[in-house]
């Protein structure tokens, strides 16, 4: 969880792979991407939590397949923002239309739904907000700012969507409030874009993630994307290429799933085989931390990851010192 044009990358000119097409089918899934359906404890008091304080989550709307692993440890990420999105991606379950006013009471809801589960990580995500005048970049801050004061030791990663045209102030204001990680998704490589995100732009997104590190390089960065979807090595490649020049700290890369007939459908599975190539192509590209499996998504294992990225950064600062 805005986008480019798709021939600007010459080297892409001789590929022939055809680009995703929407079809009503669904293929079967290859064993290592199946989970056991959700069942424990600790999922219902989580799924309880979130009704309780009515708040969303991108772990049901978005279908992911780790909602029964993060929720039975009581990890959720949540949407702000509400459940509607103003745009329409072809690889995405979240409901699309006319989005209802913002709760003015979500961040503090949000913050309490943090101290109740005593977590010391947090992910904050949301839809798509293109009828509001900042596309809801306030409300970011509202959340983080509620979260700073009641729970001071949970570190906080958002997930942002691109802001369209209001990127600029959108982003200098959320910086200011001073989240631990900045997550925006490059989702798919240029050339699948008018397919797979036609409401967004490539080159745009990355400008947002060079933005973040202008305004203020301590915040970790982090984008990540989908395979499955037809794109071919090369073109990963020049994406992780693309990211370490706009200095992108971490690397999500998961297996695309199609949620429902009516999205796009899966081009191939990708082998846990080479996913662990991929990983150790991007770590060899200098990311500080990677993260790349089938089940991988933006969020999972989120602190965790957060906590061996700091550590890395930490490291290499040592290391630079060392040489000085």
């Amino acid at each position: 969880m805005g986008l480019s044009s798709p021939a600007s990358h010459g080297y892409l000119g001789g590929m022939s792979t055809p680009a995703p097409e929407l079809r009503p089918e669904r293929q079967r899934k290859p064993d290592w991407i199946r989970v056991k359906a959700p069942t424990s404890k600790g999922y219902g008091e989580t799924r309880a939590l979130m009704r309780d304080l009515g708040l969303n989550t991108v772990c049901e709307e978005a279908a992911c397949p780790n909602i029964g692993e993060c929720w039975t440890k009581k990890h959720a990420t949540v949407m702000i923002l509400g459940d509607v999105c103003t745009r329409a991606c072809a690889f995405c379950n979240v409901k699309t239309g006319m989005p209802r006013a913002v709760d003015p009471m979500e961040p503090t809801n949000v913050a309490t739904a943090a101290a109740k589960m005593g977590l010391e990580h947090i992910v904050i995500t949301s839809v798509d907000r293109d009828d509001l005048p900042d596309g809801g970049a306030s409300h970011f801050v509202k959340v983080i700012k509620a979260l700073r004061e009641l729970t001071p030791n949970t570190t906080i990663e958002i997930l942002t969507p691109d802001f369209r045209n209001k990127m600029e102030a959108a982003v200098e204001s959320i910086v200011a409030a001073g989240p631990d990680v900045y997550n925006h998704n490059l989702e798919t490589v240029p050339r699948l874009y008018p397919t797979i995100r036609p409401g967004a732009r490539y080159y745009a997104s990355l400008r947002l993630l060079e933005q973040v590190k202008r305004h203020d390089p301590r915040i970790f960065t982090k984008s990540g994307i989908m395979l499955g979807l037809g794109e071919e090595r090369l073109e990963v490649h020049q994406v992780m290429d693309d990211m370490r020049s706009a200095q992108i700290d971490f690397l999500t890369m998961g297996q695309y799933l199609q949620p429902t007939p009516k999205h796009a459908k899966v081009i191939d599975f990708v082998t846990p085989k080479a996913f662990d190539a991929y990983g150790s192509i991007a770590r060899a590209k200098g990311f500080l931390q990677v993260a790349a499996s089938p089940l991988t998504r933006s969020s999972y294992h989120a602190g965790d990851d957060f906590r061996q990225m700091r550590a890395a950064r930490d490291a290499q600062l040592a290391r630079a010192a060392q040489k000085s």
